[in-house]
């Protein structure tokens, strides 16, 4: 049986579609330095690995508002 591919490379919009954002959303997170990591594949492709968004989604979890993190 096959294994997920966890290492799976998506272009922004598809990234922004999988986190629930909007492309312009994740697009000034890239320019802010607060969204999830990404990689230029050239110089207008931005591609996301879906490890790398599950993680960052993750770290974002509270359990309270009154949580501390620096979530903006």
């Amino acid at each position: 049986m096959p294994q997920p591919n966890h290492s799976r490379k998506m272009r922004a919009p598809e990234a922004a579609e999988y986190l629930g954002l909007s492309t312009s959303t994740l697009a000034k997170m890239r320019l802010r330095g607060d969204g999830p990591a990404y990689s230029k594949a050239g110089r207008k492709v931005v591609l996301y690995d879906m490890a790398s968004l599950d993680s960052w989604f993750a770290s974002r979890q509270r359990r309270s508002t009154s949580e501390n993190g620096d979530v903006r």
